[in-house]
C-alpha cells in the first residue's frame, strides 16, 4: 500500500466543488481544505506506485481547478489514532 499526500493550488471559485469531486475519486480516502499555501490536500492510499502515477497524471489531470500539485510520498506513519485503533481491538 502507497500513501501519498497530494498539496493543491486551486481555483479560488472551485475550491468547494473540486474537494468534493477528488473525494469520490478512487484511491483518494480523504480531502481536507487547509489554511495556507495550498488550497487542499488529499490523502491517497493506493496499491502501487503505478497506481499512484495514474492517479496523478491521469484521473486527478481531468478535473477542472486544479492549478497546481505537488506530491508526497509517506515512508512511514508515525499515529496515535493507530495505535488507539489497535489496542482497542485487543492486540
Amino acid at each position: 500500500m502507497v500513501t501519498s499526500i497530494i498539496l493543491i493550488n486551486a481555483e479560488r471559485s472551485k475550491i468547494n466543488d473540486l474537494a468534493e469531486q477528488l473525494a469520490d475519486v478512487e484511491g483518494i480516502s480523504e480531502v481536507y481544505s487547509v489554511s495556507g499555501s495550498y488550497d487542499l490536500v488529499a490523502i491517497a492510499r493506493i496499491g502501487t506506485n503505478d497506481d499512484l502515477a495514474e492517479l496523478v497524471t491521469n484521473r486527478m489531470y481531468k478535473l477542472e481547478g486544479i492549478e497546481k500539485t505537488e506530491t508526497m510520498l509517506a515512508f512511514k506513519a508515525f499515529s496515535r489514532h493507530d495505535l488507539e485503533r489497535m489496542f482497542s481491538l485487543g492486540m
